[in-house]
């Protein structure tokens, strides 16, 4: 669980910025979503090295 301590003078807007801010950086959705769904470590292992082969030749062309 996340917790935000709002202080004295901070308006609920600042605060609720920062909640979202920890929200997004501890990534909860993320693990969220990757724990819906299974998937065998060697298909997890390909589709990481093609995400890589993929990201590598965006790079080269860019």
């Amino acid at each position: 669980m996340i917790i935000i301590n709002v202080k004295d003078e901070e308006s609920i807007d600042r605060a609720l910025r920062r909640y979202k801010r920890k929200h997004r950086d501890v990534g909860i959705m993320k693990e969220l979503r990757k724990r819906k769904e299974f998937t065998k470590p060697s298909v997890q292992r390909r589709n990481e090295v093609l995400n890589a082969a993929y990201r590598q030749k965006k790079f080269e062309d860019a």
